[in-house]
């Protein structure tokens, strides 16, 4: 085994100029991904085995010596080297920890089973150690050597994987099948071993995303979703046995049982599960396959998606040709190649969600625990939607470059709501509503998913869906439950917002009400441009006003956006430092929460000039000095979301040399190769798609729109080809990182913004840098 090719790749390249990326020392797109990096801090990806938009991921479940708990949102951390299975479901750059999902850790283990594997809640005996250097990831495929032997390799299609385990000769050779292990824990749980069939089949009743919150957590400690497997091997069995919490069962065939949600000792040494047992020495070939509707459906993907024939390197080449279509959509040239790594593993990272949950017949277990069949003319039903984060960049990325998936995605998000009795929630994970987080990101992901040019979906139904959501109070909107961070109400508390025109601190019943109220005016001015493309104009002039609303919780005395009241009084004492009234951030990070609206927001400072000059003390330090990697809460915050546009705002406040200079610094010292490389959690491919816009010197000015802000590209030339659409083609001449000229189309292009029919026409951007400032599109 070895590291990936990226790793070396990087080590040996990295001071080299390269040309394009699919041409460079005939290497293809997938060949510069390196899945290894935001593995390690707070970036909470994982490496293992996924296709474009996959359900299925073959991932390691690292443990620090507690089975119920990883270290690690998604199972892995990288200085975490030792594992307690490979589990087959994931969700990229989660932030809770952990997460959810890691379903059926699945343990080659290199000795006789003994005891049950759930009572070793240390993970002392049925775990294992391994070396980075026995690590190899590369897009569709992980490989691991393990200390105990065993060397594994998997490859993985949408909903299926194939795993060669190669067991040592010298010691007996088991698999362990943690079936109830999922990272939150899990209801209940069934295993069921066939010696005569050589399969092992089961399911678990889990779900519990951010189930460990300790603010309201309790109330996402339920199960939501089952999920079924199908395991087939090449290989007889010589053994088999099950297990219930302590009690061991040599021979037994049939169990279940779950874990349940608890946490610490409250959950350990509870749970079941089997194993099975091999010849020594054997290389045993592994094909299994997962379904959220039915074991039946799990074996329809096994057979749909691997050929009798396959093998592992099959599969993974071509689940790499997979790879390679998606992320040739964006071909960079020249830069460094730890440059080129960096770009394309965060085109990687987004090109993971949304994730399919329909099977190959197109069934899926809808929001309401149903099975549902895809709507005429959706390929595919898509989830896991973190729309807080998501509807800053991801969406935009995913809309441009493959519209047919974003349809889908938001007819799927709309086929939800309609399970959900007209809800739209905030954080989808599987089927489940998690109501995670504050505001009400449907509403701007849809809205700007149309003002893209995305129609493959029932947009005058969900328009209305949403609009009913945002204008019509429901009971659960006076509810405190999962209150703060999940909170049960979609739009809390509607009725007094309508009232008070903002979200009162004291009677808000949501995480924040001056978040709420700068969210809530987002999501309604989205939803007011599309309300005007839809010719609703009595509906469009309401919420266009009602996206102004952000005026009401911005103090002219204090200059920052603070909570108030329902009597209209401000909520003191006031520290813009402080969180009080906001959701993950401060008030000095919230307050530049206006995208659509920037130079009313520096109107209501005292002008461009003031804002500016605060603006300016956000990225540095007293003496001038860049300070971009979190210096505290009155500083911009690169891990988070709220200001990551923040960047981008000296375009329209006339000084956009600013922009470029700032987000050029971003890209070059923020984002890099290696497991640190990104700065905070991947939140579903937020970070990475802010990267991939930022790289190509182009950023979405607001939700609900189609504008591109315009700022210096970071390679010397990029073509992006959309599904389906019409190309675009960067270009640079010059050096240094300040746009001397731009010229569109070979015109002139002097704003500093792309009008919404660039995305339709498509054409050229040729930008003419330079080492000093200059006045271009100020």
């Amino acid at each position: 085994m070895r590291r990936s090719l990226t790793v070396a790749l990087a080590a040996t390249l990295l001071s080299s100029t390269l040309t394009t990326m699919s041409t460079a020392a005939g290497l293809s797109p997938a060949d510069f991904v390196d899945p290894l990096i935001g593995s390690a801090g707070d970036g909470n990806t994982y490496p293992g085995a996924t296709a474009p938009f996959g359900m299925l991921a073959w991932s390691p479940t690292s443990t620090r010596g507690d089975q119920t708990s990883t270290g690690a949102a998604n199972g892995y951390q990288y200085d975490t080297t030792r594992i307690r299975g490979f589990s087959l479901t994931h969700v990229n750059g989660a932030g809770c920890n952990p997460g959810a999902a890691g379903d059926v850790p699945i343990m080659p283990f290199a000795g006789d089973v003994t005891s049950s594997p759930t009572a070793d809640t240390t993970d002392a005996v049925y775990a294992s150690n391994f070396s980075h250097a026995d690590e190899a990831a590369t897009p569709g495929r992980y490989r691991l050597g393990l200390a105990n032997g065993v060397t594994t390799d998997a490859a993985a299609t949408e909903r299926t994987a194939i795993a060669s385990l190669r067991y040592p000769a010298d010691k007996p050779a088991s698999l362990l099948f943690r079936t109830s292990n999922s990272l939150n824990g899990s209801e209940d749980a069934e295993t069921h071993l066939d010696p005569a069939n050589r399969t092992v089949t089961g399911s678990v009743l889990t779900g519990a995303f951010c189930g460990r919150r300790a603010n309201g957590g309790v109330n996402n400690r339920k199960s939501y979703y089952r999920l079924y497997f199908t395991a087939r091997f090449d290989q007889p069995f010589t053994g088999t046995g099950t297990w219930q919490d302590a009690t061991l069962q040599p021979g037994g065939l049939d169990q279940t049982g779950g874990e349940g949600y608890a946490t610490g000792k409250d959950r350990a040494g509870r749970g079941s599960g089997g194993y099975v047992t091999f010849a020594p020495g054997s290389t045993v070939t592994m094909r299994i396959a997962i379904s959220y509707v039915s074991l039946e459906g799990a074996e329809r993907n096994l057979r749909a998606e691997q050929p009798p024939r396959s093998t592992v390197d099959s599969i993974a080449e071509k689940t790499k040709r997979a790879w390679n279509t998606e992320l040739s959509r964006v071909d960079v040239g020249g830069g460094t190649a730890g440059q080129r790594i960096v770009f394309t593993t965060a085109l990687y990272h987004s090109f993971q969600q949304p994730n399919l949950v329909s099977d190959v017949d197109g069934r899926y277990l809808g929001m309401d625990r149903k099975p549902h069949r895809v709507e005429p003319g959706q390929d595919a039903q898509y989830s896991n939607f973190s729309g807080w984060d998501q509807y800053r960049a991801h969406v935009q990325l995913l809309a441009l470059l493959q519209p047919r998936v974003a349809g889908d995605f938001a007819q799927s998000l709309y086929n939800y709501a309609r399970q959900n009795d007209g809800v739209w929630d905030r954080w989808v994970h599987v089927n489940g509503a998690t109501h995670v987080m504050t505001g009400d990101p449907s509403a701007a992901t849809l809205a700007t998913f149309y003002a893209m040019g995305v129609r493959n979906f029932d947009y005058r139904g969900a328009f209305d869906s949403l609009y009913r959501q945002a204008t019509i109070p429901r009971p659960e909107g006076l509810q405190d439950g999962g209150c703060p961070g999940q909170c049960v109400g979609q739009r809390p508390n509607l009725a007094q917002y309508l009232t008070s025109h903002y979200a009162p601190q004291d009677v808000c019943h949501c995480w924040g009400g001056a978040a709420e109220t700068l969210e809530d005016s987002v999501a309604d001015f989205a939803l007011g441009q599309w309300a005007r493309r839809l010719g609703r104009t009595k509906e469009a002039a309401e919420l266009d006003a009602r996206g102004g609303y952000w005026r009401n919780v911005f103090n002219p005395a204090t200059g920052y956006a603070q909570a108030r009241n329902a009597d209209g009084s401000w909520v003191t004492p006031f520290d813009p430092a402080s969180d009080r009234g906001f959701a993950q951030g401060s008030a000095a990070a919230y307050t530049w929460m206006v995208p659509q609206e920037v130079t009313g927001l520096a109107d209501a400072m005292g002008g461009k000039a003031t804002a500016i000059s605060r603006l300016d003390g956000f990225f540095h330090d007293a003496s001038g000095n860049w300070q971009l990697k979190g210096g505290g809460p009155l500083k911009y915050d690169p891990t988070n979301e709220p200001d990551i546009h923040a960047p981008w705002l000296y375009n329209e406040l006339g000084q956009p040399w600013k922009t470029q200079e700032t987000v050029r610094q971003l890209v070059n010292s923020v984002y890099t190769t290696g497991p640190s490389g990104l700065p905070g959690n991947d939140d579903l491919g937020t970070m990475s798609a802010w990267y991939v816009f930022s790289a190509l010197g182009l950023y979405p000015r607001t939700p609900g729109s189609a504008e591109l802000l315009l700022s210096s590209p970071l390679h010397p030339s990029a073509v992006l080809r959309p599904a389906g659409g019409a190309p675009i083609r960067i270009t640079t001449s010059g050096s240094g990182k300040y746009v001397q000229d731009v010229r569109r189309n070979g015109r002139p292009q002097r704003d500093w913004k792309l009008d919404a029919g660039f995305l339709r026409t498509g054409g050229s951007l040729d930008f003419r840098l330079s080492e000093t400032p200059s006045s271009w599109g100020s």
